[in-house]
């Protein structure tokens, strides 16, 4: 598959994660700049990869993976967008892919499933993400929500209508979409938004590990609210609008500066990937895993095209020592 005159990054991934299975043995496109890696690609490499996990890390992996295969055309990849929980429980911790990728950290119950399984999970940092809180383009009387405001609309005891939170808003029905219960967002949504003792919010809404489901459903309707990973939201800024959220020093918008720098609370979060260390010993496995670290740091894949903030120099090196250790 080639993707002719750089095809748009935006419809490209909206395409396949409404697929939510991508394999990108042979997806070549030219015109993106990497930071190559010369030890990876003296070597003649081949074999398959199989990944499952987080839709939030979907878009990086994916664009990783193409630019993978410009040098190892003979390593065929497999990209599903299962969400974080669905990915370890199905697939990764049974032994059946070689990578896992997560939006929040392994749970300690799915590392006892690996273990049971002969899998040992090594854990990747790739970037961080600002979750975005997302509503219709219309919704003309909010650009910003308190954390306190975001919680009445989500929790248990979830508001019914926006005048219900706000009385200056509408008297109209909330209309709700967010990631499925098997989703890291999910999970990293809870506990920082809820944060009652694993309390998970209503489940008075769309649940999906589709985001484009997300956003057509925000953009249809004009009382609707939702929340999902910054990438999403970053390739389809002319259908949503984002929220600032108050976490408590005033409004601040969700952008790639405002995850980096801290002020984005309490929405920004790690993304990550975990490798299992028994498929290491595979050459082909260790090479792309070293090389998505390396790609970690790319400002045009990680942030100019996907929408997440690059890892620094030191952290790139703090995950290379770690992995090699094991290779």
């Amino acid at each position: 598959m080639v993707l002719e005159n750089f095809y748009s990054r935006r419809n490209f991934l909206a395409t396949y994660s409404a697929l939510g299975l991508l394999s990108v043995s042979g997806c070549i496109n030219e015109t993106r700049k990497s930071n190559p890696s010369t030890r990876a690609s003296k070597e003649k490499l081949f074999g398959e990869i199989n990944i499952a996990g987080s839709s939030t890390v979907f878009p990086l992996m994916t664009a990783m993976a193409e630019e993978f295969q410009k040098q190892h055309s003979d390593v065929t990849i497999t990209i599903q967008s299962t969400g974080s929980g669905g990915g370890f429980k199905n697939f990764f911790c049974l032994g059946q892919t070689h990578f896992s990728n997560a939006s929040r950290p392994i749970k300690n119950s799915e590392i006892d499933l690996c273990k049971g399984n002969g899998v040992t999970p090594h854990e990747i940092r790739l970037a961080t993400d600002a979750l975005t809180i997302i509503v219709n383009k219309n919704a003309d009387w909010v650009d910003s929500m308190t954390v306190a405001e975001l919680k009445s609309v989500w929790d248990q005891n979830a508001a019914e209508k926006w005048s219900d939170v706000n009385p200056s808003w509408p008297d109209e029905k909330i209309d709700r979409y967010g990631a499925a219960d098997t989703s890291g967002t999910f999970d990293y949504f809870n506990e920082v938004i809820i944060g009652e003792n694993g309390a998970t919010h209503t489940t008075n809404y769309q649940p999906t590990e589709e985001d484009h489901i997300i956003i057509a459903g925000i953009e249809g309707n004009k009382y609707a609210i939702g929340y999902l990973g910054f990438s999403h939201y970053y390739n389809n800024p002319d259908t949503i609008k984002a929220l600032k959220i108050d976490g408590g020093n005033g409004p601040v918008a969700p952008t790639l500066d405002a995850a980096k720098n801290g002020k984005y609370k309490p929405l920004s979060r790690p993304l990550f990937t975990y490798v299992s260390s028994e498929k290491l010993a595979e050459k082909h496995v260790a090479e792309f895993a070293k090389y998505c670290i390396e790609q970690s740091a790319n400002e045009q894949i990680v942030a100019e095209e996907v929408g997440y903030v690059p890892n620094t120099k030191e952290t790139i090196t703090k995950e290379l020592a770690a992995l090699n250790a094991l290779i």
